[in-house]
């Protein structure tokens, strides 16, 4: 009996270790729920051509934007657990719609396997330089004389919650105009359409470099290495302001652990390479990794978090 139980235990383990060893063996889709162009979809194309390189597969990236990044989350949920479709995701497709929405096809948490954090990414209040305010104080107070507009990448969006939890802590009246994505939000401010944004970092940056947007502050804690010379909101005027985009990498729930692992270190090769590095610092964004339960512990909790910034907001999507 005990020679047979560690016969089985030892064929497991080989089971599991020629799992892992043959994974992957045929190209890889990785979904962003996303137009092209934003955020998540730039940092996803850099990972998946370096990972790519690394693993001798493809790894192909996918967009399926619509309803809010839920037609891509629920597409993950229901796919085969196999690792040869995962998900880049973000603080919009599980932290903010677990709250923004009052009924999902799937539990933002237990239908999903949390693999690896890969980037954090702070925003960028940016304004047309037309707009008579070159700081965070000369926005409130041009703010609080009339009513100013601000894009964001749609309703619910952490862009527009950023808008949002501004308003609430400067105690401006600000009128919000959703858009389909950073990038055409952006162009609605460069345009002079709108008064400003709290935009992603690759659909803002070019054009604070090239003088059509005129950036005032960061929405992390800290100043970022890309914009070290542009001030935090924190640093100008509202101290608790904090609100950080985190991208990773998930799957449907179910997969093997032995696939987790291999696909976790192969993650943490990507995003520790110097040109990884390189380009994420160009984005404004910070390399990223974690193991599998950090991530899923940080999602939890940032759930909790945003939830809490849904409900100041009063943002439904339906």
């Amino acid at each position: 009996m005990i020679r047979r139980a560690f016969t089985a235990i030892a064929l497991a383990l080989l089971s599991a270790s020629a799992l892992a060893q043959s994974y992957p063996n045929k190209p890889i889709r990785l979904v962003v729920g996303f137009t092209p162009g934003g955020v998540s979809d730039v940092l996803a194309r850099a990972i998946s051509a370096r990972l790519s390189q690394n693993i001798g597969h493809q790894v192909v990236v996918d967009n399926r934007p619509g309803a809010g990044t839920t037609i891509a989350s629920e597409f993950i949920a229901k796919s085969a657990p196999d690792g040869y479709t995962l998900y880049f995701c973000d603080a919009t497709t599980h932290a903010i719609n677990a709250s923004l929405y009052t009924k999902l096809p799937y539990d933002s948490v237990k239908d999903f396997t949390f693999i690896s954090l890969v980037a954090s990414t702070p925003l960028l209040l940016v304004v047309n330089p037309a707009l008579p305010a070159k700081t965070v104080p000369e926005l409130i107070a041009l703010s609080k004389a009339g009513q100013l507009n601000y894009a964001s990448s749609g309703n619910g969006t952490i862009v527009h919650l950023a808008g949002e939890t501004f308003k609430s802590m400067a105690g401006v009246d600000l009128l919000h105009v959703p858009y389909k994505g950073s990038a055409p939000a952006t162009v609605a401010v460069i345009a002079g359409d709108v008064a400003l944004i709290f935009s992603t970092m690759p659909a803002a940056l070019p054009h604070v470099k090239s003088g059509k947007l005129r950036a005032l502050a960061v929405t992390t804690p800290a100043r970022v290495g890309a914009v070290q010379d542009i001030p935090t909101v924190a640093e100008s005027g509202l101290p608790a302001f904090d609100l950080t985009l985190y991208s990773g990498v998930i799957g449907p729930a179910g997969m093997p652990r032995e696939i987790v692992e291999r696909m976790n270190g192969e993650l943490a090769k990507v995003v520790n390479s110097p040109e990884i590095k390189e380009f994420f610092a160009t984005q404004g964004a910070t390399p990223m990794a974690s193991s599998p339960e950090q991530f899923a512990d940080h999602m939890r909790s940032d759930i909790v978090k945003l939830g809490k910034a849904v409900k100041a907001s009063g943002a439904k999507a339906d």
